[in-house]
């Protein structure tokens, strides 16, 4: 085990007791009231589908980013929120940058006015629209993706 991992193991430790409260104080579970809301882990797995940072979460919900990272560690429910919306999000934009990367094509309609003897009617054209690759994607995924190569 490296140096950092331990170290971060005991704070994780440190703040999971810390969080069981005072056993000496009866009746008084401590510290300030949190602002934590259950409705926050369907708003957050939003939030995160949006692309939003941890620091953009702490300003939406109004608190530190400290708060957001015990509330990762309190509420599980929040954390999976968090991972599921973040997951999915970057899974559309890898998907997106692959598309650009390789090129794609995809159905398309135009609108187009023909005019006859019997004068002007609007017809709908279907086409095929077609995006060459873009190098640009293509060396931002593999430097990613393949940075041995």
């Amino acid at each position: 085990m490296k140096k950092g991992e331990q170290q971060n193991g005991l704070t994780r430790q440190k703040i999971a007791q810390s969080m069981e409260g005072n056993q000496n104080a009866v009746g008084n579970e401590g510290g300030r009231p949190t602002k934590y809301r259950v409705q926050y882990a369907h708003q957050v797995y939003k939030l995160c589908l949006l692309g939003m940072t941890d620091r953009d979460l702490a300003d939406f919900f109004e608190v530190s980013i400290r708060v957001i990272n015990h509330w990762k560690l309190r509420y599980p429910d929040f954390c999976e929120a968090m991972r599921r919306g973040k997951m999915m999000a970057d899974a559309e934009v890898a998907h997106a940058l692959h598309q650009v990367a390789c090129g794609y094509s995809h159905p398309e309609s135009k609108f187009v006015v023909v005019r006859d003897k019997a004068g002007a009617r609007i017809e709908e054209v279907k086409t095929t629209k077609h995006y060459p690759p873009d190098v640009k994607a293509c060396i931002f995924w593999l430097t990613n993706r393949q940075p041995q190569h």
